[in-house]
């Protein structure tokens, strides 16, 4: 190989004068792209530097673009906000308050309020520094002007087992398109005298003792063995990789049952490009392969009623940054899960490392990943009857090459003695759950620390079934329920054991359950139901 000598000569020698590198004294500033006056402020991405207003209406725009070209929130509907106090979940509340300001030209007409979950129980914050975030946040959530819950993570412990069930879809405008919806709507603007008024900073209170106005009446901190209950819960969980999606699917049913026992039908979320762009990786690595399109589209859909959006899926991390550094967006950042392993602690760790590892050498890799993920559908998410859908994601169970799984055996194996015979079996929900579930699930601890209503939605769930395949089984020729077809139908649901069905001493053909007694499976976690 040619090198270069030390007096200049070498390959390429004379050719020309030889690039000079510019130093960081020797940078001059740009000019915005888009207004062609003002020095730019900051550089989004190779070749687009935008000065600070002009970013600022670039920001704006993108938000409301966003809103606009999906057409799915109405005007005058009920939308809940989810804060943690992060930087995009702050930058997207900034939005929806100057998108319902006065001086917005194309406002905001939908009717927004504010949910803060607390997770300091699981995040190693002491009481006395929980109180301390509380406050913090509900002074932000305050200056909003908007309502708001603050709701903590141990209340996911008491949420009924209704949480697991989609709610009955109802469109926001039966029979009218959306642009005549916006339209009646600011015909009745006018005809009430509001003209260009703000409609949504005069909003109700939220009803649930907590007021913009005063603090709750009601303690901040719940009860400490509520919260010991929780930490067992968190305790007992193997990964922290299992740890990071138990606590993402408490949090999403808690703004679930919020947004249904409160009327609002759209959650808001701030999940940005870079976030989606990790976590659709991640989730790919952890078997959900079948839904990415639900978990990391505009909209997931999947809870019927309430419907979650992603506004911020195509702002990315560093314009987030930006817009809180410049506008100053107040945030409250909370501590991560605590972890004694310092390198590569969970999937999403080295998903976010990797990825963002990439993108200092090559600033197009998020939103490669991110455009990627657009493609896909959600098609295969959506189940046909609930004896399809997964008990904790609620999406369509993934059951191609059910046969070829060893993930229900090697539970059985691990099980402790007592579980077998008698208590509560982890193998006996394996069946409810989707692949990605699954492997999520063996990680979980003893079946006696999962929340309640996940325990009783299995139940009922388990339950149903049953007493279809039984009245199935008792229409056939013979209306034996002993047979070998209907076992192995009940093989199939993972709960049938090595005993016979029959009472002891029983002649073959004969019922397993005598007249007017529910079926109960065999080998069922749970006791045998009493007769009416």
């Amino acid at each position: 190989m040619c090198e270069a000598a030390e007096d200049g000569g070498g390959c390429g020698a004379g050719v020309g004068p030889a690039r000079r590198r510019r130093g960081s004294g020797q940078s001059h500033p740009r000019t915005c792209m888009k207004c062609r006056k003002g020095s730019a402020a900051l550089i989004i991405r190779v070749g687009d530097p935008f000065c600070r207003n002009c970013f600022r209406e670039y920001f704006m725009h993108k938000f409301r673009a966003m809103l606009g070209k999906n057409r799915i929130i109405y005007p005058g509907e009920k939308v809940l906000l989810a804060v943690s106090g992060g930087p995009a979940s702050s930058a997207m509340l900034r939005q929806v308050q100057e998108g319902l300001s006065r001086e917005t030209a194309k406002k905001l007409r939908f009717i927004p309020s504010v949910i803060y979950v607390d997770e300091g129980a699981v995040r190693g914050q002491s009481p006395a520094q929980r109180e301390q975030s509380l406050a913090c946040m509900e002074t932000l959530l305050q200056a909003t002007g908007f309502p708001y819950y603050m709701v903590h993570l141990e209340q996911a412990l008491e949420l009924p087992a209704s949480i697991l069930r989609p709610g009955p879809v109802t469109p926001s405008e039966p029979g009218v398109s959306y642009k005549e919806a916006v339209e009646g709507f600011i015909q009745q603007q006018r005809q009430k005298g509001y003209g260009d008024k703000d409609s949504g900073t005069s909003l109700p209170g939220p009803g649930s003792g907590e007021s913009p106005e005063g603090a709750p009446a009601a303690p901040r901190l719940p009860a400490a063995a509520l919260t010991q209950e929780l930490l067992k819960l968190f305790e007992a969980v193997e990964t922290m990789t299992a740890k990071e999606e138990l606590l993402q699917m408490l949090r999403i049913h808690l703004i679930l049952q919020t947004a249904r026992t409160k009327g609002y039908t759209k959650v808001m979320t701030g999940e940005t490009c870079t976030r989606v762009a990790i976590k659709l990786l991640t989730n790919l690595a952890l078997g959900r392969g079948a839904f990415l399109a639900v978990d990391t589209g505009f909209k997931d859909n999947r809870h019927g009623d309430v419907m979650v959006v992603r506004p911020l899926r195509e702002y990315m991390a560093k314009e987030i940054a930006f817009y809180n550094h410049f506008f100053d967006v107040p945030t409250v950042i909370a501590p991560p899960l605590p972890t004694k392993r310092r390198d590569k602690p969970s999937f999403r760790h080295v998903v976010e490392s990797f990825l963002l590892g990439l993108q200092k050498d090559f600033p197009s890799t998020i939103s490669t990943v991110y455009r990627t993920g657009e493609k896909l559908s959600a098609d295969r998410a959506k189940p046909s009857c609930e004896s399809e859908r997964c008990l904790l994601c609620l999406c369509a169970l993934d059951l191609d090459g059910e046969e070829e799984l060893a993930l229900e055996p090697t539970l059985i194996i691990d099980e402790p003695e007592q579980e077998r015979n008698g208590a509560e079996r982890k193998s006996a929900y394996i069946p409810l759950l989707c692949y990605g579930c699954r492997l999520t699930f063996k990680e979980l601890g003893p079946v006696t620390t999962l929340p309640p209503y996940v325990r009783a939605e299995a139940q009922r769930r388990i339950h149903s079934v049953c007493s279809l395949q039984c009245r199935d089984a008792a229409a056939e020729p013979g209306g034996s329920t002993g047979g070998q077809g209907t076992r192995q139908e009940l093989k199939v649901l993972g709960t049938v054991g090595d005993t016979d069905p029959r009472p002891s001493g029983a002649p073959v053909g004969q019922d397993a359950n005598p007249p007017g007694v529910p079926c109960r499976m065999v080998g069922s976690p749970w006791a045998p139901l009493a007769p009416k």
